[in-house]
């Protein structure tokens, strides 16, 4: 069996590099290589031999603004559909996109395969038609998958996981409050993706954990690994309940995919919640 050969397109980010250190355990199944997208002199590079173009590059992260929204069309949309176009016209196999949870512009809810796409942010929306774009370039000799992971998490993982952790390190008392998020572990999503390329597969994808997690026992559990006691308290939770305010929603609201959009996880599910969560905090 030849080894398959992908190219990622976004070197240094986080997905890219988690990716290229997972599946360097199979050296005789898997040639990967990463170069930047940055600048005009990714043009120059030959896409033709490769299977799978996986790309990652897309700006995330940083507060927006009337200033910065026309880059992220340029980054997260245009630049997409640019190295898309040039993996097909090249005999690239599979192009393999990394969307995000974001194209459905809600803080709180359940995602199933019927609920509308109506992203709030630039972010969501140059992902929804980055999307589009490059789904019209399929056909039969053109394989696209496009995955919108809930959360990433893992260890040096910027964003959401890592606000809070850092947050539960100073605080005494959290709210103890029912609900339920979709995450996704990073090996877990590097090894969902390893699957996608080994089938050549096409479509839209949503990979999770195959636990949703429960805000306050993961708070309580990352004070643990840390030796930091934390109490959790139902004193907050009429004042939270009341309160309307997109960050809390998106630490207290339920925001999951139904889990039948998710089958088969557990065959890319390779560490489970609290597992996970160890490895992401223990150095």
């Amino acid at each position: 069996m030849s080894r398959k050969k992908i190219l990622i397109t976004g070197k240094g980010s986080y997905i890219g590099t988690s990716f290229i250190k997972w599946v360097s355990r199979w050296p005789d199944q898997y040639e990967v290589e990463e170069i930047s997208v940055r600048g005009e002199e990714w043009k120059n590079h030959d896409f033709s031999g490769y299977d799978t173009v996986l790309h990652v590059a897309g700006i995330a992260h940083i507060k927006e603004n009337k200033k910065n929204k026309e880059l992220y069309y340029q980054v997260n949309r245009d630049l997409v559909l640019e190295v898309a176009t040039r993996a097909k016209k090249d005999g690239v196999k599979q192009f393999v996109f990394c969307s995000s949870m974001s194209v459905y512009g809600i803080d709180k809810g359940v995602i199933s395969r019927s609920t509308e796409v109506n992203p709030k942010s630039n972010y969501g929306k140059s992902k929804l038609q980055a999307e589009k774009l490059v789904d019209s370039l399929r056909d039969v000799d053109y394989q696209v998958a496009i995955i919108r992971p809930p959360m990433i998490y893992g260890k040096s993982c910027k964003g959401n996981y890592r606000r809070l952790a850092n947050f539960v390190l100073k605080v005494p008392v959290f709210p103890d409050l029912e609900n339920r998020r979709s995450m996704v572990y990073i090996d877990n999503l590097c090894e969902f993706i390893r699957l996608l390329i080994n089938d050549c597969s096409n479509g839209l994808f949503f990979p999770q954990n195959s636990e949703y997690v429960r805000i306050s026992d993961l708070v309580e559990m990352i004070a643990q690994i840390h030796g930091k006691k934390i109490r959790k308290t139902m004193l907050f939770n009429p004042l939270l309940r009341l309160l309307k305010s997109s960050t809390l929603n998106k630490v207290f609201g339920d925001l999951v995919y139904e889990k039948e959009l998710s089958l088969l996880n557990e065959k890319y599910n390779v560490l489970s919640l609290s597992d996970s969560i160890r490895a992401t905090e223990v150095n």
